[in-house]
């Protein structure tokens, strides 16, 4: 692969970054010393750094040579709220915290290109390298996009990446279209009556009422969805009791909603509570549905992906870009800065022959460091490409 030969030689350092990351990890809005090793590291190349954006989130903006375009590139810092299984050196030193979805080398990437760019300013215009908190569910692009990215500083474009395990390394899905799928909320409350667990004749088990909740929530998709359509119900949690021989009064599941169009998403929110409702009814009990509506569909613009191909072909090759593979049903805030201006949003490989398979959200997940300079040439050449001098 081309990779660019400045940003190769940063390879060493690039990924002792991210390995530093990753043993850091912070929850959204909470990316305290992540924002700050940002920032140091932006101002030390002399890049313009505005911080306190939707809390943790901060900018930087680089000038090139004199020119009126401008192009966003955005990274997600946020880590998740799970317990790593890996025992390698790096792993998080803090339990219960994970980077298991690859913020840090999306951080670390991003800052790869943002330091190639500071030293060559081989451009004209202005980027804006956007280093956003809290994508895993706390809506962090939305939250930066409503406190006034865009007004603040100016893009004609905007442009993302995330690694993806079932990708080799050296390929890149770059589609037209919707890429990543809406992701929502639902919350389950099962009422039932609790009693004595010797006589449950005399009570109204909401555990046993959840598990066929959860079972006749199973043929949603499979019975009432249309079978071209594409839509995911996972039920994640089932929490309910204090004690082995007490029945409780209560029970409570929830999980996510994953649908790529407007009407099987207004769909799916209808019948999750009909069947809820009805089944919990079917046994005595009650059920209170509660839906949230966090993330839109990823919609990449064409021009803009047109564009993004074109830049990562330089970076891996025609033979490396994909245009034509299906939706993924993962969600992405990333959606929001789509909604305000456009954009592409690029799913990377990372998968190598030993390492960077494991999939995303998984506690032996790791990033795979051989991703970071491949990255961080898209991101330059994109940048060179949009905004080329004279």
């Amino acid at each position: 692969m081309p990779i660019i030969n400045r940003i190769a030689d940063y390879t060493p350092e690039l990924t002792a970054w991210r390995q530093d990351l990753h043993q850091h990890p912070e929850l959204g809005f909470q990316e305290h010393r992540t924002s700050d090793f940002v920032a140091a590291r932006l101002a030390e190349w002399g890049i313009e750094v505005h911080r306190n954006i939707a809390g943790t989130g901060l900018v930087g903006v680089l000038k090139g040579q004199p020119g009126a375009g401008s192009i966003g590139l955005r990274a997600d810092m946020d880590a998740l709220p799970m317990q790593e299984a890996n025992q390698f050196g790096h792993a998080s030193k803090t339990p219960g915290k994970m980077h298991g979805c690859g913020h840090d080398g999306h951080t670390t990437t991003l800052l790869g290109a943002a330091r190639y760019l500071a030293e060559t300013r081989n451009f004209a215009g202005t980027v804006n390298f956007i280093f956003q908190p809290a994508e895993e569910g706390g809506g962090g692009g939305r939250v930066m996009v409503e406190e006034g990215l865009f007004e603040r500083f100016p893009c004609d474009a905007v442009y993302g990446i995330h690694n993806d395990p079932s990708l080799p390394l050296g390929q890149a899905a770059v589609v037209d279209g919707t890429i990543l799928a809406a992701s929502d909320r639902v919350f389950i409350t099962i009422q039932g009556f609790g009693g004595h667990a010797a006589k449950p004749h005399l009570a109204v088990d909401p555990v046993m009422v959840g598990a066929h909740v959860l079972v006749a929530l199973q043929a949603v998709v499979a019975r009432r969805v249309d079978p071209v359509d594409s839509a995911v119900l996972s039920i994640c949690q089932f929490h309910s009791g204090s004690a082995n021989n007490v029945i409780p009064a209560e029970a409570e599941l929830s999980g996510t909603v994953r649908t790529l169009k407007p009407e099987t998403r207004d769909l799916m929110e209808k019948l999750i509570a009909q069947v809820a409702e009805a089944t919990a009814a079917a046994h005595g009990a009650t059920a209170e549905v509660r839906y949230e509506r966090l993330y839109p569909p990823t919609i990449n613009h064409r021009a803009q992906t047109e564009r993004a191909a074109m830049a990562a072909a330089k970076v891996l090759g025609e033979a490396g870009v994909k245009r034509d593979l299906p939706p993924i049903m993962g969600g992405e805030d990333f959606s929001f800065l789509l909604l305000a201006r456009p954009g592409c949003f690029v799913m990377m490989g990372q998968a190598g022959a030993e390492k960077g398979g494991v999939p995303v959200h998984h506690p032996l997940y790791d990033f795979n460091d051989d991703m970071l300079p491949v990255g961080a040439s898209y991101f330059a050449s994109l940048v060179e490409q949009e905004l080329p001098k004279g």
